[in-house]
């Protein structure tokens, strides 16, 4: 598996294991979230996304049982999660509306829990979850330092930030934000033409994919002929369509991680087979094409 470098001491595994679904399976007890990254490691697939939010506010703490079980997993793994994004829950029974907070004591407050949560005592990498419009960014960008200065957080980034959001929040950092995970995929390819990728691209920034096969849209029925050429290409390579449209975005010159996540089994097993894969130019534009529903200009 490659391994991707973000900064001097943090490298990923080029394909991320997504565990916003982790609550949500049948079976969350520790012998079966530990099987599920055992399937991953064995693969050379070392890093899982969390956020604090995910599984309303369950997914971490799942995670956390089977780290406690066997701890002897946590120097194998980089950990990513993420803040900012307060839920209506009636774990906050006090809240009145879903909003966002990336202010000192809501950060801080996250960091702490997410480390209990997860049975760890260092985040990996921390990714602020959504622009805040109301964010002061001296005061976000100081208690982000203030984290990773006291060893509690490796590294920072952001996720579905735009590259004005980007820039308001590092202007106020010494520490560099080394990734930016957004929604990116076959069926939704805006950061290949807004600016976005070429944004990280330029600053040689490895940006991370959510999303990676459009929520499970890409099998729905509604693009048949793009469906029908992932599946010619993928029975051609001995893969499943899935790992044709994971290795279109590895083919970007931008370094691409993308984050994919499923409680089964089988599949987290397959998970890698998309790096077996190289996809030409020609069927680049292809695939782009039939996902847009029209050629280039």
């Amino acid at each position: 598996m490659e391994r991707i470098r973000l900064n001097g001491e943090l490298e990923l595994s080029r394909i991320v294991y997504g565990m916003w679904r982790l609550a949500a399976d049948s079976d969350t007890g520790a012998a079966h979230v530990q099987a599920k990254i055992e399937a991953c490691l064995e693969q050379g697939i070392t890093s899982f996304d969390q956020a604090d939010i995910y599984g309303d506010y369950e997914s971490q703490p799942v995670l956390g049982a089977a780290l406690k079980a066997a701890p002897a997993l946590r120097d194998r793994m980089e950990i990513v999660t993420k803040c900012d994004i307060a839920l209506i829950s009636d774990k906050f029974p006090q809240r009145r509306v879903k909003h966002y907070d990336s202010g000192r004591d809501h950060i801080e407050a996250s960091v702490n829990r997410s480390l209990t949560e997860m049975n760890i005592e260092r985040i990996d990498l921390l990714l602020i979850h959504r622009p805040d419009p109301l964010m002061d960014h001296h005061e976000t960008g100081a208690v982000l330092d203030g984290l990773v200065n006291i060893g509690k957080v490796r590294a920072i980034g952001v996720s579905n930030f735009r590259l004005h959001d980007w820039t308001l929040l590092q202007s106020a950092m010494q520490t560099p934000l080394v990734t930016n995970q957004i929604e990116l995929s076959l069926l939704n390819s805006n950061a290949f033409r807004n600016g976005d990728l070429a944004f990280m691209q330029e600053r040689s920034i490895p940006p991370m994919a959510w999303s990676p096969l459009g929520g499970g849209a890409l099998f729905s029925g509604n693009h048949p002929k793009l469906l029908a050429r992932l599946m010619e290409l993928g029975e051609a390579a001995g893969v499943d369509a899935a790992a044709v449209a994971v290795a279109w975005l590895l083919r970007h010159p931008a370094r691409i991680l993308p984050v994919l996540g499923t409680n089964n089994l089988d599949r987290i097993r397959a998970l890698s087979q998309a790096m077996t894969i190289d996809i030409d130019r020609e069927t680049w534009f292809e695939l782009y094409s039939l996902a847009n529903g029209f050629e280039v200009p």
